[in-house]
C-alpha cells in the first residue's frame, strides 16, 4: 500500500516558514529559493497522520536523504509505501520518497511508526 500528496510551496509559504522558524532565508546564495527540508519532511508527516496509516499514528523514527534541492513554485509529490508490517508489535516500516514534476528524486528515506490506535477518519 502507498499514499501520496502533491504540493507546490509558494512565496507566502516561504515567508510563513521564515517567520515561524526565525531563519534569515538568505544565508547562502540561492537558499531563499529552496524549500526547507523541514517542509518536505512535513509532507511525509501529513501522509502518515491522515492517510497511511492514518489518524493516531505515532512517529518513532525517520531517516531522510536529500539528494537534490526542491524549489518554491514547483510541484512536489511525497509518497509513503509500506515495506513491512509487524502486527505483533503494531509497527509499520515505510519507504519515503519525494519527487518533483519532472520525476527527479529529491528525497529518499524510511520511517518507522507505531500504528496501535489508528482510527479511520
Amino acid at each position: 500500500m502507498s499514499a501520496s500528496t502533491t504540493r507546490t510551496f509558494s512565496d507566502d509559504d516561504r515567508r510563513a516558514y521564515l517567520a515561524l522558524s526565525g531563519a534569515s532565508g538568505d544565508d547562502r546564495e540561492g537558499a531563499k529559493h529552496r524549500v526547507p527540508e523541514a517542509l518536505i519532511g512535513g509532507m511525509f508527516s501529513y501522509i502518515l497522520g491522515t492517510e497511511l496509516p492514518g489518524f493516531g499514528t505515532n512517529y518513532l523514527k525517520q531517516r531522510m536523504e536529500y539528494r537534490q534541492p526542491a524549489f518554491y513554485g514547483e510541484a512536489l509529490t511525497a509518497t509513503v509505501t509500506i515495506t513491512r508490517l509487524r502486527e505483533d508489535k503494531n509497527l509499520v516500516n515505510l519507504e519515503t520518497v519525494c519527487r518533483n514534476a519532472a520525476g527527479d528524486m529529491l528525497v529518499t528515506g524510511e520511517a518507522l511508526v507505531l500504528a496501535k490506535d489508528v482510527a479511520p477518519r
